[in-house]
């Protein structure tokens, strides 16, 4: 390690509790994007993360409006032209979190319990997108410089699916321009064992609503006649997988880029048992398509689900009705090459193919995200893998994620850049969840190893 690099880490070292107050005042403020009466809050939030940037020295801090919740931008260039410059995303706001979901304690009064932060958004993702100031923090108070350039896009609607995300972005092409990305909004399963994620999946999600009658109907006068919708539905739902377990779509598997030797090999790596997963899930057995392992289900091959069913009576006591409506909510996880509009509009011809003339079908198209996949053998991934073993003290495993962040593959298409995932968070943080909470060891080791992602990545030009 160069001694500018020691200089930064001891920085971030002997500011520790520092860096842990300031912390706590960003999970005070309740950034509930998807809440109206929270706007003000947000708003504050942001308006927080823009004071403290321009405290720390840099350039062109600003809150800029969208047209729902604004962007926090900050840069600082001083690097050079000469030096990569790194664009560092993550999202201020939180999804909702009170006493009565099951909490402890108060979610926007962080407390620490047996060394972790318990706090909505501590991991999600305030903790973990801090990381990253503190970093060029700690390299200009101690170094007065860093080395490589540095510019933050924080979002405020990460939670409600990034609406006016990409509109931001192509309107600012130029004040974006980067060398790569790196997004802290990730996690892995142990402290000893750091991932670097380099391929998230996509999404189509629809809701489809089967109607019969023109109001619900006593089933003892016109029971036998007419066709219940939900009856109509679960008979389609149950005809989108074949008995291989493999989703019935014509044309659904068409553009999935197939698995690698070497990208099989890296999925290994990670793989559950069996009983891990039972362990975990609680499911009594396993299922799926048994050409891949679990791991490789979970994060490199599509999916099709049902989400959520309604229909009829569900109150107390009978009522013996058809009812006139029956609907479901359907999501695919999608991965690399699969397009969501044309998955969407495979899975509305195949429904539409398979619904019987008895009923009428109505398939809408609510949300969709593009899939990403970044090679791990670039420059980029690679540095990161070496600031791991520096920084973190363990060396990563590259892994494909099974969720879905849409931003990664617009910042990956518009900006024409490679997008790293360097997460600091464990699987088991809770973010969502009630007592969500953020290791304080981890939060440091993090901070440590953002301070030589920019040393290394400034090696590569």
């Amino acid at each position: 390690m160069t001694q500018t690099s020691d200089s930064a880490r001891a920085y971030s070292r002997a500011n520790g509790e520092k860096f842990l107050s300031e912390l706590f005042e960003m999970l005070r403020i309740p950034s509930l994007s998807g809440d109206p009466a929270h706007a003000g809050d947000v708003r504050k939030m942001a308006e927080w993360l823009a004071a403290h940037m321009q405290t720390l020295g840099l350039d062109k801090v600003a809150v800029m409006e969208t047209a729902g919740h604004p962007v926090v931008y900050g840069e600082w260039m001083g690097a050079g032209p000469d030096k990569p410059t790194v664009l560092v995303y993550g999202h201020y706001d939180v999804v909702p979190a009170s006493l009565e979901d099951g909490w402890e304690s108060d979610p926007f009064e962080p407390v620490v319990r047996d060394g972790k932060i318990y706090a909505r958004g501590a991991t999600d993702d305030k903790g973990q997108l801090f990381i990253h100031v503190k970093a060029l923090e700690a390299w200009l108070k101690s170094n007065g410089a860093a080395p490589a350039n540095v510019k933050f896009l924080i979002e405020g609607e990460e939670e409600v699916s990034s609406p006016n995300l990409t509109p931001f972005i192509e309107q600012h092409l130029d004040l974006l321009k980067a060398d790569v990305c790196v997004i802290s909004d990730t996690s892995m399963p142990s402290i000893d064992a750091p991932s670097i994620t380099h391929s998230l999946r996509g999404m189509t999600y629809i809701e489809i609503e089967v109607e019969g009658p023109k109001e619900d109907l006593h089933s003892g006068l016109w029971g036998g006649a007419a066709h219940n919708p939900a009856l109509a539905l679960v008979e389609m739902l149950g005809k989108l997988y074949n008995p291989d377990n493999t989703i019935a779509v014509p044309g659904f598997y068409d553009d999935v880029v197939p698995l690698t030797e070497a990208e099989r090999e890296m999925i290994a790596k990670t793989d559950l048992s069996e009983e891990q997963y039972k362990a975990v899930t609680g499911v009594p057995a396993l299922w799926g398509d048994k050409r891949f392992t679990i791991r490789e289900r979970l994060s490199a091959r599509p999916t099709l689900d049902i989400n959520g069913l309604w229909s009829g009576w569900s109150g107390p006591g009978p009522k013996t009705i058809i009812p006139q409506k029956a609907g479901a909510k359907l999501s695919s996880r999608l991965v690399a090459n699969q397009d969501p509009h044309k998955i969407f509009e495979l899975l509305k011809s195949y429904l539409e193919s398979i619904a019987p003339p008895t009923v009428k079908l109505d398939v809408r198209l609510l949300t969709t995200g593009r899939a990403a996949l970044i090679p791990f053998d670039i420059p980029e991934m690679q540095a990161a893998a070496r600031a791991y073993e520096r920084g973190w003290g363990h060396a990563p495993v590259f892994t494909r994620g099974g969720g879905s962040i849409p931003v990664v593959a617009d910042i990956a298409s518009l900006l024409k850049i490679p997008v790293v995932m360097m997460g600091y968070g464990l699987d088991s943080d809770g973010l969502h969840s009630p007592n969500e909470h953020f290791s304080i060891e981890m939060f440091e080791r993090g901070i440590e190893t953002a301070i030589v992602y920019l040393e290394e990545l400034a090696q590569t030009k």
